[in-house]
């Protein structure tokens, strides 16, 4: 389909019920001018070491959603519906998924024991990172799907597994990746016991060493590579184009910061939250496996995301899960 009044163009290709997109080189550089003036912005604002409380941290989160859905009204604008539909499906997805990435920094945080106030420097460099290492998993997961169509049906597999192992509810996330990546490090330089401030590095023994900060930094890294692995695919599900692959998920993990200060101690509230992510890579898992011969329609994938979010939210809160225990409470199913 061809938009004649947009500024962009759209054309038909190999897989046509995805939008292909024309997208000029200063389109891209647009998008990432606009990131690096944003995760610019938020460094200057956090450039104090405090700790963030949870009505900031809600403002914050607000405030970047609100960029994120402003960013799908340009979308809107230049490509479309269509177009609009794989970008918002895409976000809506990877900040899904994202909560998985809460709970795990929030344990790995209190492993490596460190302060609140300065969380934030943690994380914001290690999405700085993310960010590079998704626009590398972008080109190659599109370029691969482009060349060999039964790359669809081995990222839909990890998708269906991985969604398996949620549903079976590990408790065990962050702690190999917490053990690999303080080995990787120790073999690299030394590791210091104790925190210099917010610096990354200090000196012992008048030897350069890494501090807790920059161990936990390694960490966030090294899980996030595990993270990418599941949410590249994911969104590559509800469309191949890499303009808006990439857009969404910049859009949608830049406000993780924010996110991981207002949900990092609502694990336990929102008990179902899991559930639905599990379900959700599995659907997507299957739509991406059958997509080479059946196509769901992704706002039908959009409605059927949302409405699982929508449903464990309601349902953690309809039944909250027993103080101290691993079942939601007796006394509320019974009066249900």
């Amino acid at each position: 389909m061809r938009f004649d009044l947009a500024p962009f163009s759209t054309r038909s290709g190999s897989r046509d019920q995805f939008v292909d997109l024309d997208v000029p080189a200063w389109a891209w550089l647009a998008l990432a001018a606009t990131i690096a003036v944003m995760l610019g912005i938020d460094l200057y604002r956090h450039r104090d070491d405090h700790e963030p409380s949870q009505k900031e941290a809600l403002i914050e989160s607000a405030i970047w959603v609100s960029f994120g859905l402003a960013f799908g009204g340009v979308i809107a604008l230049a490509f479309g519906g269509q177009a609009t539909t794989e970008y918002l499906s895409g976000y809506v997805i990877e900040k899904s998924l994202s909560v998985d990435n809460v709970f795990v920094w929030a344990m790995l945080f209190a492993t490596f024991k460190i302060p609140l106030k300065y969380q934030h420097r943690v994380l914001f460099w290690g999405i700085f990172g993310a960010l590079l290492l998704r626009g590398i998993f972008i080109w190659a997961g599109t370029a691969l799907i482009a060349k060999f169509w039964w790359v669809l049906l081995v990222f839909g597999a990890l998708l269906i597994v991985t969604g398996l192992k949620i549903l079976r509810h590990r408790n065990d996330e962050g702690e190999k990746e917490h053990t690999a990546g303080i080995r990787l490090l120790k073999k690299v330089m030394p590791v210091s016991d104790e925190l210099d401030g917010h610096k990354f590095f200090t000196k012992v023994n008048a030897k350069r060493a890494a501090t807790p900060l920059f161990a936990a930094l390694v960490v966030v890294e090294l899980t996030d590579v595990i993270f990418t692995v599941d949410s590249v695919p994911a969104i590559l599900a509800v469309s191949n184009e890499p303009f808006l692959v990439f857009a969404s998920n910049a859009f949608a993990i830049m406000g993780l910061r924010a996110m991981y200060f207002l949900l990092a101690n609502a694990k336990e509230t929102f008990h179902f939250l899991s559930h639905a992510l599990g379900i959700i890579l599995i659907y997507v898992g299957l739509k991406m496996s059958i997509s080479h011969w059946y196509h769901i329609d992704t706002l039908v994938s959009l409605g059927v995301i949302v409405g699982l979010l929508s449903l464990s939210i309601w349902a953690s809160l309809k039944f909250p899960k027993a103080f101290g225990g691993d079942d939601v409470d007796a006394h509320a199913l019974h009066d249900h």
